[in-house]
């Protein structure tokens, strides 16, 4: 067994608020348990989910909830092995994610049925980053059920989400109109998309671009997309939101998000469509753990193209 510390660095946050409560503390390094995998974080992704858990909109500020970890997913070493895992080994380069809120730290425990192999080409920023965004980009594709020659409009086209959304979908020969901002038109049309800017006349420009209707419509941006895709014709059950979850049930949208792949074999598979090149995740800027605040000041001005990672 590796020789692992007492106590290790990790991002926390003692009450509910905005991004200046979080802080990074020594806090003492999880048990290795029976059924689960220690791994040494070596990259772990930073999302929007994570900043709505931070100003307690998913908890109700309930301060039994206090003090809290914060971190989805992750890619590291595995450094111990519990009772009982079978096909995980110490020295292992893995990927995967915690539902502890732990992945931003030094350390992190996890069932080892939520750890994969991380491929060999694929970096370990892409890899701490991926779980969310691959996950959450196949819960909503599969929940459109798009098929090829389909037209499919995406919001937050060149965002986390919204990327390897696009880059599913056009991989899969569907006509995606990617609603972004002008500076990331260029990439998205790269990616085999059509570009659309937001503002003023949006729906107008898509109804000249889709000449033949929307079949589908993918949020990943906020509720006033949801609404388009009612104007845009879009039968309510081929709209999704990753985001918008109100709207979606008035509505009778769907609103499917990661825990609907939490499945090891399905992010395994989307990280080798990255490793082989089928799909590109954009690296958008790598912060130490101490600079936590930072990164979510990036991540919410919303215009990142691809993710934010920290490097403890």
């Amino acid at each position: 067994m590796a020789e692992i510390p007492d106590t290790m660095r990790a991002v926390r946050f003692s009450e509910w608020g905005d991004r200046s409560v979080l802080h990074v503390e020594q806090v003492p390094v999880p048990p290795v348990e029976a059924g689960r995998v220690l791994v040494r974080v070596r990259a772990a992704g930073i999302n929007p989910g994570e900043a709505a858990i931070r100003q307690g909109l998913f908890d109700g500020e309930d301060p039994s909830k206090l003090p809290s970890g914060q971190g989805t997913d992750f890619a590291g070493i595995v450094v111990a092995v519990g009772a009982g895992v079978d096909g995980v080994d110490e020295g292992e380069e893995v990927l995967g994610w915690s539902w502890e809120r732990s992945s931003q730290a030094e350390y992190v425990s996890v069932p080892a049925g939520q750890v994969v192999q991380k491929p060999h080409l694929l970096s370990w920023e892409v890899a701490g980053g991926l779980d969310v965004i691959a996950t959450t980009a196949a819960a909503a594709v599969r929940a459109v059920d798009p098929r090829p020659g389909e037209t499919v409009v995406v919001s937050g086209a060149a965002g986390g989400v919204g990327g390897f959304v696009t880059q599913l979908l056009t991989n899969e020969g569907i006509d995606v109109i990617a609603i972004a901002s002008e500076a990331n038109h260029d990439w998205l049309r790269s990616k085999g998309a059509r570009p659309v800017s937001y503002g003023d006349g949006l729906q107008e420009r898509i109804r000249e671009l889709a000449t033949n209707g929307v079949d589908a419509l993918i949020d990943t941006y906020g509720p006033e997309y949801v609404h388009l895709g009612v104007a845009l014709g879009v039968p309510v059950d081929r709209i999704e939101t990753i985001i918008a979850s109100e709207v979606a049930a008035e509505l009778g949208a769907k609103a499917s998000g990661s825990a609907d792949t939490a499945d090891p074999e399905i992010l395994g598979a989307l990280a080798m469509q990255v490793a082989d090149g089928a799909i590109e995740v954009p690296i958008a800027g790598t912060y130490p753990l101490d600079r936590v605040q930072d990164a979510y000041a990036e991540l919410e001005q919303r215009h990142t193209r691809g993710k934010i990672v920290l490097v403890p």
